[in-house]
């Protein structure tokens, strides 16, 4: 349960960035770049977070 908060927190902030971005009219290439790039990020702090919790390996 715990993955499905941090994968809705990590969605809520891209989200919350892109439309900032959008605000301060940045292009939309970059927009679509740094989300991309944090959701990289994000999906590779979930799994560190999970591998972390699992100390069979």
């Amino acid at each position: 349960m715990s993955s499905a908060f941090y994968a809705f927190g990590s969605l809520a902030l891209i989200a919350a960035v892109s439309y900032m971005a959008y605000l301060i009219h940045i292009p939309a290439a970059y927009i679509i770049a740094i989300a991309v790039i944090m959701l990289g990020i994000g999906v590779v702090n979930g799994m560190e977070n999970a591998r972390q919790k699992d100390s069979n390996y």
